[in-house]
């Protein structure tokens, strides 16, 4: 398979996901994004023996766009602390069906997440033990025929919190029928896309912004 890598140097390598690709290996068994990294590395440098790759983060599987892969354990202990203080931007894509009622807002809620149904919950306050305070703000980018194209960047990173917030506010993420949508894509993907990040590089400490196109896809393609 074809990696799209969007960044790459010494200590870091930015790839742009497909949906469907996981980012770390799970119970499924399905081979992992980290994996065909780790082999792109081994291939490309002809390193013998074990790559090193650090996961910093991960994007829901049928989410597309941006993942950020340390290649020493130097820049991953430094990311790790990076999204831990928040100095890392990140800026995703949304279409949703429904117009949201402000073209620009800041949302807050608190989200409690199930565990057994993989899946969080929002509400107006706290619930108590578990739910957690979740903040984005989107702004209305473009509309097509049928659906929206909303710009979101989160302040906080709860479970599922761009997909579940959106929902919350009538808003359905196109194919996610676990919040809400009509009906799910053919593909299984979800019209979510980490679209772009901006922090400074852990280790030389330059600024970086990277965006990353959106799949090749009709709806998609629409807003591009």
């Amino acid at each position: 398979m074809e990696l799209e890598v969007l960044y790459e140097d010494n200590h870091l390598i930015v790839i742009n996901k497909r949906s469907g690709d996981l980012v770390q290996g799970d119970k499924t068994g399905d081979k992992p994004l980290s994996e065909m990294v780790k082999e792109y590395i081994k291939e490309k440098y002809n390193k013998p023996g074990e790559v090193y790759l650090g996961v910093a983060h991960r994007i829901d599987r049928p989410t597309s766009g941006i993942v950020i892969f340390a290649r020493t354990s130097k820049a991953l202990t430094r990311l790790n602390k990076m999204f831990q203080d928040k100095e890392i931007q990140k800026t995703y894509w949304a279409v949703v069906q429904n117009a949201p009622e402000a073209e620009s807002a800041v949302l807050t809620h608190w989200l409690k997440r199930n565990t057994q149904q993989n899946k969080s919950y929002a509400h107006y306050k706290s619930i108590g033990s578990g739910s957690k305070e979740s903040t984005l703000t989107y702004q209305l980018k473009a509309k097509s025929k049928n659906y929206f194209l909303l710009e979101v960047l989160p302040k906080t990173g709860r479970h599922h919190q761009i997909r579940c917030q959106l929902s919350f506010i009538g808003c359905p993420i196109k194919g996610d029928l676990k919040y809400g949508a009509k009906r799910s894509n053919p593909d299984g993907s979800i019209h979510l896309h980490a679209r772009g990040v901006e922090f400074l590089h852990p280790v030389k400490k330059e600024p970086l912004k990277i965006i990353a196109p959106p799949p090749k896809e009709v709806v998609w393609d629409s807003f591009v």
